[in-house]
């Protein structure tokens, strides 16, 4: 279905790899931090951490917070393939400074993203790629601009643009 220059541009995207890292608690539990997400840039291993329920504004006496972890680039890719539970211990010693504070999690929930963020997209992409026109199929998202919100708004904006031009 696609041609050898398509397939060479989409395998030259390059993705980041981390892990993701979510404490559940049980209702009532109070997170006792000041704040509802904070960016970590002296930690090797944790980039954000979030409280997710304040973070969303959605607090209630009847389900529990949680927390959300993101590790760094560089943490993500050195431990890419290791064993998770020694990733997820890994994690949490260096959560455990940030936030001496954080009580025990009633569940916890280790994720590896193998790609997480473009770091590098589709070269001299306007947001998509037609792979083919009869039938139409289009390949669009971050990998054909940049991994924040404006690049998927970008993306989808040029998705609806070039399926509106073959209506």
């Amino acid at each position: 279905v696609i041609n050898e220059n398509q397939k060479q541009q989409l395998e030259s995207v390059s993705y980041s790899s981390r892990y993701a890292l979510g404490l559940f608690y049980e209702a009532g539990t109070r997170i006792d931090v000041p704040w509802a997400a904070q960016y970590i840039t002296d930690n090797p291993c944790i980039r954000f951490i979030s409280i997710d329920n304040k973070k969303r504004n959605i607090e209630s006496p009847e389900i529990g917070p949680s927390v959300v972890v993101h590790t760094t680039v560089a943490f993500g890719s050195e431990y890419l393939d290791s064993d998770p539970a020694e990733v997820q211990q890994l994690i949490l010693s260096h959560l455990e400074r940030i936030v001496p504070s954080l009580p025990t999690p009633a569940s916890i929930k280790c994720q590896k993203w193998r790609y997480s963020q473009v770091t590098k997209a589709v070269p001299n992409s306007p947001g998509q790629m037609i792979l083919h026109t009869q039938p139409l199929l289009i390949c669009g998202g971050d990998g054909f601009t940049c991994s924040n919100f404006d690049g998927c708004i970008d993306s989808a904006l040029s998705l609806a643009e070039a399926v509106k031009s073959h209506l």
